[in-house]
């Protein structure tokens, strides 16, 4: 199966976004996206020019380097004799972990904020905001799974099954969907879903800085990044302040906006007093 790992990831990625966007229409979120189906080539440029990148750059991938490992019987599972059985979900789980982590020092970190920035400057929230990452960035991320996955061992099909999985996660909880509240809420005690998601995408900042999690929630929890809701429920204001303008979402600004300075922009909004 590994063999044909790029068809049937993009398969896999395909039928989950259409899905998605048919979603989109019969469970609308219901708020307005004036700019709409404007931001997709920005969106939709960004993913192809960063899987051609990394791909350029490190052709086997996360997935490949489990294989190489694999080979060599390097990495912790094989070290400890762990079952394939247990190294399967362990690898899911940690490497979950590691990209729970991975985000929130991408916020914590002004260089690296700049190159996440692109992500969260999307004014609006869809399914194909989950494509909506720097070049840069995705080969950064593609350079820490790589080691993380020969360092655990990993078995090369949970490799693959993970990263199936995050993309189809990312775009299922940016979704401009709304589940019927008991699903929602149970949910989400599982799985990241777009309400939970939205909050992240909040322009105040102590919104931004939370609910990290891309598949599973307990790391915000667990961790201490959850927040329910935002304080503007709603309301709330998605992107970032400066980064709004049609202009701002097409291709090449994306590409270029981790060089840039912020255009002339209002304050971002803050949390009302006594809001948590």
């Amino acid at each position: 199966m590994l063999q044909h790992e790029p068809i049937l990831r993009l398969g896999v990625f395909l039928g989950v976004l259409l899905t998605l966007l048919a979603l989109e229409r019969l469970l609308p979120w219901g708020r307005a996206r004036p700019l709409g189906l404007r931001r997709w080539p920005g969106n939709i440029g960004l993913a192809l020019a960063g899987s051609v990148f990394v791909r350029a750059v490190v052709p086997a991938a996360a997935a490949g380097a489990a294989i190489w490992a694999e080979g060599r019987g390097l990495g912790l599972a094989p070290a400890l004799g762990i079952p394939a059985w247990l190294a399967f979900p362990l690898t899911m789980l940690l490497l979950d972990l590691l990209i729970y982590w991975q985000h929130r020092v991408t916020h914590a970190v002004p260089l690296l904020w700049r190159l996440h920035r692109v992500h969260h400057a999307d004014p609006e929230l869809d399914a194909t905001s989950a494509l909506r990452f720097h070049p840069v960035e995705m080969l950064a991320s593609m350079g820490l799974k790589m080691p993380a996955v020969v360092a655990l061992g990993a078995p090369p099909m949970a490799v693959l099954a993970f990263e199936i999985l995050l993309n189809a996660t990312a775009m299922f909880n940016h979704a401009a969907i709304r589940l019927p509240p008991r699903l929602e809420a149970a949910l989400r005690l599982v799985l990241v879903t777009p309400d939970m998601h939205r909050t992240h995408h909040s322009e105040v900042p102590a919104e931004t800085d939370s609910c990290y999690g891309f598949c599973l929630p307990w790391w915000d929890r667990i961790f201490g990044s959850y927040r329910a809701a935002p304080a503007a429920g709603e309301a709330l204001v998605i992107g970032v302040a400066g980064w709004r303008a049609p202009a701002e979402q097409r291709l090449d600004r994306l590409l270029l906006q981790p060089l840039l300075g912020a255009p002339q922009a209002a304050a971002p909004a803050k949390l009302p007093a006594g809001a948590r």
